[in-house]
């Protein structure tokens, strides 16, 4: 059977347009993802390939069918084009992949994660901000992290882990943005170093946020579980910060909840506050561009679009 699907929100929200067509999967399609420029659209799927499809206007033409995982793929991501045409994949089979477009409409697989890196499902993979380099995080069923690097120097891939960051399952990470909150503004001389942070959520009901050291070259959680949540944790987004003066993340839960988490730029404890409580599952959030709103998608196939107001309140403004 063929599943079509629809994009509305989310990361759909840049291209200001409704899209829906089949893609010619043979089995349930998991992800879809447009590109920095929203004129490309990726979709992965159980039957084991990753999708790429040309948009112009209302019409879709197929580029690309990529083969070469074992087992369904989960989610997509696309890299920063300023590091050529990339694409992310990551499976059940354990395995991330990360393909190149080497000529126009040609795509070949550039690295595939070394044996081993993990021991489950990879469920979700996220290139940083282009400003920290060229690294990909992935969450997997076996409770770690992985933050995979290039070296450019090297032309090589190295590899690191958080092991045991939900020790029960990882299912969801997200990068913070490049610059820290309040950054814009600050009277701090010099030039602003970028930050590496990343937000996961998992099978403990708990969000978590990570930052490398660069001193001592590991990574740590700062601050305690963000834990409002009372079912698995499906999805963690990262808001843009553009001008803003605060950091803020987006979870997903099973237990039907959104929760928009808030952080000063002076640091502190994270505040929560919950967007709609949906009474069903919820399985993903997306951010606009500009962080000003946020797509959510649930078990009854609804995308909601909310928006916030000037008293910090949030409203949905659309649905579909």
């Amino acid at each position: 059977d063929l599943f079509p699907f629809s994009l509305g929100g989310g990361c759909a929200m840049a291209t200001s347009a409704q899209l829906s067509f089949d893609p010619g999967h043979r089995d349930v399609v998991h992800d879809v993802q447009f590109d920095y420029y929203g004129r490309r659209v990726a979709t992965a799927s159980s039957d084991r390939t990753v999708k790429i499809f040309e948009v112009v206007g209302n019409e879709q033409k197929l580029v690309a069918d990529l083969s070469g995982h074992e087992g369904p793929v989960w989610q997509v991501a696309w890299g920063h084009p300023k590091f050529g045409n990339l694409l992310a994949s990551c499976s059940f089979d354990q395995r991330i992949i990360i393909w190149k477009e080497v000529s126009e409409g040609s795509w070949s697989m550039l690295y595939q994660s070394p044996a081993g890196l993990h021991e489950a499902s990879i469920n979700s993979v996220a290139f940083a901000p282009q400003e920290a380099g060229l690294l990909l995080a992935a969450a997997s069923s076996d409770g770690s992290i992985s933050i995979l690097a290039y070296n450019p120097n090297t032309g090589g891939w190295t590899t690191d882990k958080i092991p045991n960051a939900h020790p029960l399952g990882c299912l969801s990470v997200s990068w913070a943005p490049a610059f820290p909150a309040g950054s814009m503004v600050s009277t701090a001389s010099g030039p602003i170093q970028p930050v590496k942070s990343i937000a996961s959520s998992g099978c403990d009901n708990a969000v978590k946020i990570w930052s490398f050291n660069e001193a001592h070259g590991n990574w740590t959680q700062q601050g305690q579980d963000l834990g409002r949540h009372t079912n698995w944790v499906r999805d963690v987004a990262w808001a843009p910060n553009i001008g803003m003066p605060r950091s803020t993340i987006a979870s997903a839960s099973e237990d039907g909840k959104v929760f928009i988490w808030s952080q000063a730029a002076d640091g502190g404890a994270w505040q929560a506050a919950l967007l709609h409580d949906f009474g069903c599952a919820v399985w993903s959030v997306s951010w606009s561009v500009s962080g000003g709103m946020l797509a959510v998608s649930d078990s009854n196939n609804q995308v909601t679009l909310w928006k916030e107001t000037v008293d910090g309140n949030w409203e949905q403004v659309s649905k579909s």
